[in-house]
Formats: structure tokens, C-alpha cells, sequence
């Protein structure tokens, strides 16, 4: 962790309640220091707004943020009207047009007050355009005519231009395709000042110095990047596990020697009461006999009471420390796709793919080069536009997971939504199979509407991998957007538990590194598929 002497942010005490009542954050304390640092934690943690009160857009109900310096804020996502120019997205517009107008001879003294000191405006900003692929000659361009990745770019470009002290980014490689990303990467590798990011992109998270993590409430530092910090807590979780079984093992110990220590005294209590019938001394030794024993048994009771409830104590802390964070564990029925039948076949401009058995095939490419665009093809089943690829399906038992989870149904429950995919199946059944999904109790019956962002995100999941006639092919399309760590992980997990067939667009390599991909395509903005490459990225 930073020392306090670099702190750029520090949070005392911060809480926050929202209109409602309900609590987003409450108590937590931390120091940001100057350097890089990702926030991780899973959603519905409190990551987002909390970086929204440190760039001052929210007040907390209590506590104190304290920021050293002026603070830019890059959100989730970037609200653009259609007037909007690559000036405007890099916050120089109001600037380059002063600059102008003086270089017109235009000498009024609004325009030197605009412009201030900054007279190599232009200048500065055809660096940072140029180390993302554009130029001064852009800042009049319609952000319509560039791509969403590029968009991004700029903003983040428009940030490191104005030179705040403090940066915050949420989720800043959403969309972006893997030059973009790696464009991102260089700028965020010689950031100047304190930078932290909000990202479930482990490859961005692998350039931070530092490591924050919220989780339960509580916020904490490692120094070090997502590789080394996720070591450490498994690590730690090890560690952790080991003293909670050791803990319970002595708890079952010392219980055990209470109830033999309890039959002894009962056992000594019957010979006392055998010797008072029995006569065997004075009635007055004997009373002295026994109010001796039931002062010793009780000390005896005591003592172990005491020896129970401290180990009770030492469990109840070392349990404390071991994480509760469940993995989707997922016995699915078997799709049956012998390994030479045939699935589907992705037609590019220049050759064909054939998916054939329970083969695992991801589509990659430059945004804009119509990755979904063939997905929807395939889905259609209708013949793609000239200079596109498109496809044909083999298979009617598909499932498929766009990019945002619109086929839900809000209004209706969970077991609801997933029983329409499995009609047949006993809604018992079904509950068993959502348990799987991290999903039980009250919460299947629960509107998905109600829902977390996690939730929201296995109930799409298990609807798809639960649906009867189970899907011989699963269709994914950026699948990893706007999920957190956890929700990546769970979704591996109920991916590598799928025997059919499978065909995901994704930018992130990690992702598709996990998922064991047998075939990676690359495609091209002329509809064509270049390159080929078997074996997983």
C-alpha cells in the first residue's frame, strides 16, 4: 500500500445511502496513493459509484473524501450527440477555437482568457491524438465518423491532455478491439499522476502498481498487479481454510472433553449418593463430601464452558476470513454432438469453416468489421451481404447470448424465464439445476426485473445451458462485457461443463485463453478470413 505522505485520494469513514433508504457504501477508509491502482470487486460491490464520489459527482452521507488536486472522470459509457467533435471528446474545443481566432488577429480578451497558457494546444494535442492512430488535423471530425473504440480513445487521450492529478476510468476497454486496447495500454503504462481503473480486463489490470480490492464492505491495498494480488489472496484463502478446519477440530475436541468431563461428574455424583444410603461416614462429613464435589464439578463445568466457548471464538474468526465466494458447479445434460457431425458452416468471402463435433471456435477482428453482423446471418439463416461473411446453421438446437441480455423477461420470475427454455422439465427439477447457478431459495421466485447485474447475468446462463432439448451449439457474442471477475469466472466454469459445440466473438484473449478455443478465426473488414490459427490464443 502507498504511504499516506503520496496520497492522492483519501477516504475516512465514507458511507452513502440512496434516495430510497438502501445502502450503497458504508464505512470505508482507504488511501489511493500516486501510481496506478485497479479496482476490482464483484458487481453490485460499489466500485462505480464509488469512483463517482471521488470525482465529486455524488456527496457522501457521511465521512469525508479527501482528493489531492483536480479529478477527471471517464464513466462506463460516453454520451455523445451527433455535433460532437473530436475537439469536443478531448475538452480542447473551446481552447483550439480561441488559439484560432487569435491567430486570425482576432485580439478580444475572452479568447486569452479561454486559452490561458495554453498556446501549444494544438501541438499537445496532435501528440495524443497520434499515439492513437489520428491527428490534429481530426479535431474537427464528427465522433459519428469514428469507431465506438476510437471514441473511447479519444476520451481517455482528451484526459491524459488536460493533465488532472487524479484519473478515474470505469470499465475504459469495453468494446474496444485488440489494436484499440493495446493503443489504451501504452497510454495508461507512462500515465503521469495517480490513475485508477475500474476494469475486469486482467491484461489492463496486470500494468497496475497497485491493487484495491471491495469486497463485504471493506476496501483494501495490495501492492502489486491482478497476477500477483490474486496469488496472494489464494494464498491467503489456504491459509485461511487450513486454521478454519483446525479451529473446528479443536471445537469438536473440546466438546468431547466436556461431555466425558460431565460423565465423570455424574459418574462420582451416583457413588456420593450411594455412599449417603450406604451410611458409610458421619452425616455431617458426608454433607461436607458433597458440598465439596458440587463445588468441583462446578469448576469443572465452568472451566470446559470456558475452554468450548474460546474455541467457538478462534472458529468464528478464522471462518470470518474464508470467503464465501461460490463457483457455478454445473452437471449438464449431454448435447450429444458426435465428433463428426456437422454444426454449422461460417462462409467468408474467400474460404469456408466448417464446425464439426463439440468444436470451440472464436471469431476475432477489428471493431466494425461485422463480427456480429455474421453471428446475426448465422441466426437468421439468411444469406449475408455482398463483401460480408454469414453462415449457415446445421443444427436447430442453438442457444445464444448476445451482448446485452434482452431475451429476459423482467416481469416474470426466475424459474419462470428458465422453464420457458425447459417446458418439460419438473420445476423442481429446474430448482435443483438453478442451485447449480448459484441461484436458490427465494430468489428464483423473485421478477428478474429485481435482480443484480450477477444475477441477472446466470439467469441468461442458466437459461441457456438448461434449456430441453439441450443446445448442440452455443453462441456467444462479446460475452465478458460489463461482467465482473467473478462473473467471468463463473461463466468459464459452466462453459468448460458444456460438451457441444461452441462459437464466441470476443476481444478479451485471457477470456478466450480459459475456454480452451480449438479454432480461432480472424476476419476482415472485406468479409474474408484470412488467417486461420488451431489451438487455444
Amino acid at each position: 500500500m502507498f504511504h499516506v505522505k503520496n496520497a492522492s485520494i483519501t477516504l475516512t469513514d465514507v458511507g452513502l445511502d440512496w434516495p430510497d433508504g438502501s445502502t450503497a457504501l458504508r464505512d470505508i477508509t482507504g488511501t489511493f496513493g500516486a501510481g496506478r491502482t485497479g479496482l476490482v470487486g464483484a458487481n453490485g460491490s460499489g466500485k462505480s459509484t464509488l469512483l463517482r464520489l471521488i470525482a465529486g459527482e455524488l456527496t457522501p452521507t457521511s465521512g469525508r473524501v479527501g482528493v489531492t488536486g483536480n479529478v477527471d472522470y471517464l464513466p462506463q459509457s460516453l454520451t455523445l450527440s451527433v455535433d460532437t467533435t473530436v475537439g469536443d471528446l478531448l475538452g480542447i474545443a473551446g481552447k483550439v477555437a480561441a488559439l484560432r481566432a487569435i491567430e486570425r488577429g482576432d485580439v478580444a480578451e475572452e479568447h486569452f482568457e479561454i486559452l490561458g497558457d495554453d498556446w501549444d494546444i494544438e501541438t499537445r494535442a496532435d501528440e495524443a491524438l497520434r499515439g492513437i492512430g489520428l491527428d490534429a488535423a481530426d479535431l474537427d471530425r464528427r465522433v459519428s465518423e469514428v469507431s465506438g473504440g476510437e471514441a473511447m480513445l479519444i476520451a481517455i487521450a482528451g484526459i491524459r491532455l488536460r493533465r488532472a492529478p487524479v484519473t478515474l476510468l470505469d470499465e475504459p476497454t469495453n468494446n474496444l478491439d485488440r489494436d484499440a486496447r493495446a493503443r489504451l495500454a501504452d497510454l495508461v503504462r507512462s500515465w503521469p499522476g495517480a490513475l485508477v481503473i475500474v476494469s475486469h480486463d486482467t491484461a489492463l489490470l496486470e500494468l497496475m502498481d497497485e491493487t484495491a480490492e471491495l469486497y463485504d464492505g471493506r476496501l483494501s491495498f495490495f501492492g502489486g498487479p491482478y497476477s500477483e494480488w490474486r496469488a496472494h489472496l489464494e494464498q491467503e484463502q489456504t491459509a485461511a481454510a487450513h486454521a478454519a478446519r483446525a479451529a473446528e477440530q479443536v471445537v469438536r475436541t473440546e466438546k468431547r472433553q466436556r461431555i466425558e468431563a460431565e460423565t465423570k461428574i455424574a459418574r462420582r455424583e451416583r457413588s456420593g449418593l450411594k455412599a449417603r444410603e450406604n451410611k458409610v461416614a458421619p452425616k455431617i462429613v458426608m454433607n461436607q463430601w458433597r458440598s465439596d464435589s458440587q463445588v468441583s464439578s462446578g469448576k469443572i463445568r465452568s472451566s470446559f464452558d470456558d475452554r468450548v466457548r474460546t474455541a467457538k471464538a478462534v472458529l468464528d474468526q478464522a471462518e470470518a476470513r474464508v470467503r464465501d465466494d461460490a463457483h457455478i458447479h454445473v452437471d449438464l445434460p449431454d448435447p450429444d454432438v458426435a465428433a463428426g457431425r456437422r454444426i454449422a458452416e461460417l462462409r467468408g468471402t474467400d474460404r469456408t469453416h466448417v464446425i464439426q463435433g463439440p468444436e470451440r471456435v472464436a471469431i476475432v477482428g477489428p471493431n466494425g468489421v461485422g463480427k456480429t453482423t455474421l453471428l446475426e446471418s448465422l441466426l437468421a439463416g439468411r444469406d449475408p451481404e455482398e463483401g460480408r461473411a454469414g453462415g449457415i446453421l446445421l443444427t436447430d438446437r442453438v442457444g445464444y447470448l448476445p451482448q446485452r441480455l434482452d431475451g429476459l423477461d423482467d416481469a416474470l420470475s426466475v424459474l419462470e424465464n428458465v422453464r420457458e427454455s425447459a417446458p418439460n422439465v419438473p420445476p423442481g427439477t429446474v430448482r435443483n439445476r438453478l442451485a447449480r447457478f448459484l441461484l436458490r431459495g427465494a430468489t428464483v421466485e423473485r421478477p428478474v426485473g429485481s435482480l443484480s447485474g450477477g444475477e441477472r447475468f446466470r439467469v441468461a446462463l442458466a437459461r441457456l445451458l438448461l434449456a430441453d432439448p439441450p443446445p448442440q451449439l452455443l453462441i456467444l457474442d462479446e460475452p465478458t462485457n460489463n461482467l465482473d471477475l467473478t462473473s467471468v469466472d463463473q461463466l468459464v466454469d459452466a462453459l468448460r461443463a458444456y460438451r457441444g459445440a461452441l462459437l464466441v466473438v470476443s476481444h478479451d484473449d485471457g477470456f478466450l485463453a480459459r475456454l480452451d478455443i480449438d479454432t480461432t478465426l480472424q476476419l476482415d473488414d472485406i468479409g474474408s478470413i484470412p488467417e486461420i490459427r488451431t489451438g487455444s490464443r
